[in-house]
């Protein structure tokens, strides 16, 4: 028979359960130890990511052609694996981008009309058209840079959704609706760029990090 006094070292009084891996027991991390990939902390739910902290985007364009769509316009309707919010986003960009260069176009007849009739007022309403348009071509491209993983992109997009803001406030002040731009057009814009923080949007731009 064998000796009732062997008992397992795990089964001993005040024993450690068995460690799994290279992962030290609590209370004995050494300096600079690194955790095994896929181990979480206690306390840590499964596939919880750390907490969000801005940085500014350091993928910048080196040059005009890293600011240009790869490939050209051609990809323009083409929508690689992304999240649904970034889906959204990019169409409200693309299409909000296009109907203001449509629109531009139109208001540049009316901003000569205008000219013709109160000078003052044509030669204000002209300038906020070109601004418009050149916002909307910026628009198109920026949203096609930012479906491929750009952050610089997304960061940009940003801050056209805070020039749209005072686009429609100078447009509604200053040229009653003519402007280009509009109060609808601002809260479009704002709703894509809330889409584009997200935290799924957040995740897939993460994973592309230093692979593009």
């Amino acid at each position: 028979m064998s000796n009732p006094n062997e008992v397992p070292p795990q089964q001993q009084p005040g024993a450690q359960p068995p460690r799994q891996g290279n992962v030290p027991p609590a209370g004995s991390v050494p300096p600079g130890y690194q955790p095994p990939p896929g181990y979480q902390s206690p306390g840590q739910a499964p596939g919880q990511q750390p907490g969000f902290r801005f940085e500014m985007p350091a993928d910048r364009p080196r040059n005009f052609y890293d600011a240009m769509p790869s490939g050209g316009f051609s990809g323009m309707f083409t929508v690689p694996q992304m999240p649904t919010e970034l889906k959204v986003a990019y169409w409200i960009w693309l299409i909000g981008g296009l109907l203001g260069l449509l629109g531009g176009v139109i208001g540049l007849f009316g901003a000569f009309v205008l000219l013709a009739v109160v000078p003052g007022m044509g030669v204000l309403v002209f300038l906020l058209v070109l601004v418009a348009l050149a916002l909307s071509a910026a628009q198109v491209i920026l949203a096609m840079k930012m479906k491929e993983g750009r952050e610089w992109a997304r960061f940009a997009l940003t801050i056209v959704a805070g020039i749209s803001l005072l686009l429609a406030v100078l447009n509604a002040s200053a040229a009653d609706g003519r402007g280009g731009g509009s109060w609808p057009g601002f809260v479009i814009s704002l709703v894509a760029t809330v889409l584009m923080w997200l935290p799924n949007s957040q995740a897939w731009f993460a994973s592309l990090r230093g692979r593009i």
